[in-house]
């Protein structure tokens, strides 16, 4: 039996256990108080938006006037983009760099035969598929060029720091890759084995991942490495996804493959997180930021779906649209896609946030923060366009 001492200890402790407990559920409020305070801009919005009903923008289609349209001589295979604040425009003898309101700002001359153009942050990079020489230009000049003697541009691609890669021909190897910085010094190469199919930078440009076609069980599969540019080696690498690649897009969390026939996700551990099969004719597609918008056609059963991905690892979202889906951009969280009759712009919920309609003569188009840029067989219109 306890006497009195042993239970007014007893209690003492059980009173001391109770306010010790209070105290820490005191602290552990008083830290989630102070950092849900230090991340009040991440989750807020979030709050704000739960519940939140968006009303769909309708969004005139009128076309500007001004400088607008503007007219290209060299017919149906120039190429338009839209970067840094210029409309960027290449014909097939010039590269014409515009304002935003369609003033011409600077053009200049090339003699390339079938030249290609890639913009970024208001550069464009030109080259020529087999050809041995490329230049990277600004709204001010040309900042450098470069020039081979003992191999070919098989394709280049350019960041938003203005790093240039470049995949050329080698005598030994399947190609070799060649990364310079924004002033043309060469920073990496790689020779490779495989038969790099494309290159997209990381996020700062200290490294890249690279997309490559192997043969796995009799079929052509893509894999992806992620490098970066002060170290050999590779960070990580994938299995073959099963399709013949085309694009690949890199995120924080991985890797987008978009491919002919079907596309996928891989994390930064290089496992396959998702994989989507295209049921209908591929048209297109886009990816920024890990989420990514693939457009179908499935004319003989006159079914149109736009195909979003919210990420490796989650459920694509299907939308059917009325009419032949023609273009497809993802930008600052949602996707833009073109049919024949129309511009809608969709978040990756599915939500329609926003259209207007256009006629049936543009084949593409670039978006602006304000803009879209409609591009037809010999001009280029604007509307104000509001998402």
């Amino acid at each position: 039996m306890y006497d009195t001492t042993d239970m007014l200890d007893f209690k003492k402790k059980q009173k001391r256990k109770r306010r010790l407990i209070r105290v820490v559920l005191i602290l552990l409020l008083l830290t989630g108080a102070v950092a849900a305070y230090l991340t009040q801009e991440i989750w807020l919005p979030k709050i704000r938006n739960i519940n939140r009903q968006y009303q769909t923008i309708i969004n005139d289609g009128a076309l500007a006037e001004g400088n607008f349209p503007i007219t290209i001589n060299s017919g149906a295979d120039y190429q338009i983009d839209y970067s840094g604040n210029y409309l960027t425009v290449l014909s097939d003898s010039t590269v014409y760099f515009y304002s935003d309101e369609g003033g011409l700002i600077k053009h200049t001359q090339h003699a390339y035969t079938n030249p290609v153009m890639i913009s970024a942050n208001g550069r464009a990079l030109l080259y020529e598929h087999g050809g041995d020489e490329f230049c990277l230009e600004d709204g001010n000049g040309t900042l450098y060029e470069q020039h081979y003697t003992d191999r070919k541009i098989m394709f280049a691609r350019l960041s938003e720091e203005g790093y240039t890669a470049v995949v050329t021909t080698s005598e030994k190897y399947c190609c070799e890759i060649i990364v310079y910085d924004r002033k043309g010094t060469s920073i990496y190469e790689r020779q490779c084995v495989e038969r790099v199919d494309d290159i997209s930078f990381r996020e700062g440009s200290e490294g890249c991942v690279i997309s490559y076609i192997n043969a796995e069980n009799g079929s052509l599969v893509t894999s992806v490495l992620s490098v970066d540019f002060s170290e050999n080696g590779s960070l990580w690498s994938s299995p073959g996804l099963d399709t013949f690649g085309l694009e690949v897009y890199s995120y924080t969390g991985g890797a987008f493959v978009l491919g002919m026939d079907a596309c996928g996700y891989v994390d930064n551990a290089g496992n396959i997180t998702s994989f989507y099969r295209y049921d209908g004719d591929y048209q297109g597609g886009s990816s920024s930021g890990g989420q990514s918008a693939v457009i179908l056609n499935n004319e003989a059963q006159r079914q149109y779906t736009l195909v979003l991905f919210d990420g490796g690892g989650r459920e694509p979202i299907m939308i059917g649209l009325a009419s032949p889906l023609i273009d497809v951009h993802v930008a600052d969280e949602l996707a833009y896609v073109m049919t024949s009759d129309a511009i809608f712009a969709y978040d990756f919920t599915g939500t329609l946030r926003s259209t207007a309609q256009v006629n049936d003569s543009y084949t593409g188009f670039e978006r602006s923060q304000k803009h879209i840029y409609l591009k037809s067989f010999n001009k280029i219109d604007r509307i104000d366009y509001t998402s």
